[in-house]
């Protein structure tokens, strides 16, 4: 398959998955997903970054994203959903090892972060949607996402969004 129909078909299956994971920069604040308790090792489960407002506006976000390419793309309807949530289910999932290895939140963890929300959002969206999941697309977004995860957290830095550039 030729390389440019992979790369456009990664951006538009993964669109919604970065929506819903930029917004929770901007929209995030309030009651942490954990209600500040900790894990068994005495260590916060996902620490006060992870909060209910940023999940629920990331996945409004990540919907109205994945609304938007079924109207423009004729993507499954339910594809913007799953891979929304996958991806913020992803986000948790890296949170909670950082806080395993001891890192505060908002602490950098090279690969992890970058990766994170993509392995949520396709493995959530694989059960139902595997048939639009061909596997040189799942690479072309893990090869292209950790270059525009680190411009985009370093912009959202640059602007006061983020209090670090990672």
């Amino acid at each position: 398959m030729e390389v440019a129909i992979i790369l456009i078909d990664a951006l538009k299956f993964i669109f919604p998955a970065y929506c819903a994971n930029a917004v929770p920069v901007i929209a995030g604040g309030g009651r942490p997903i954990d209600f500040g308790r900790k894990f068994l090792d005495g260590k916060p489960v996902f620490g006060k970054n992870k909060t209910f407002r940023g999940f629920f506006f990331g996945l409004m976000i990540g919907l109205i994203a994945g609304y938007a390419e079924t109207l423009l793309f004729g993507h499954p309807l339910f594809l913007g959903l799953l891979a929304s949530s996958g991806a913020l289910f992803g986000d948790l999932a890296g949170a909670f090892i950082k806080r395993r290895l001891g890192l505060a939140p908002g602490g950098m963890l090279p690969i992890v972060d970058q990766v994170d929300f993509i392995v949520g959002a396709v493995l959530v969206s694989l059960p139902v949607y595997g048939y639009v999941l061909y596997w040189e697309l799942v690479i072309a977004v893990l090869v292209i996402t950790p270059p525009i995860h680190v411009l985009t957290n370093f912009f959202a830095y640059r602007l006061g969004l983020k209090n670090n550039p990672w």
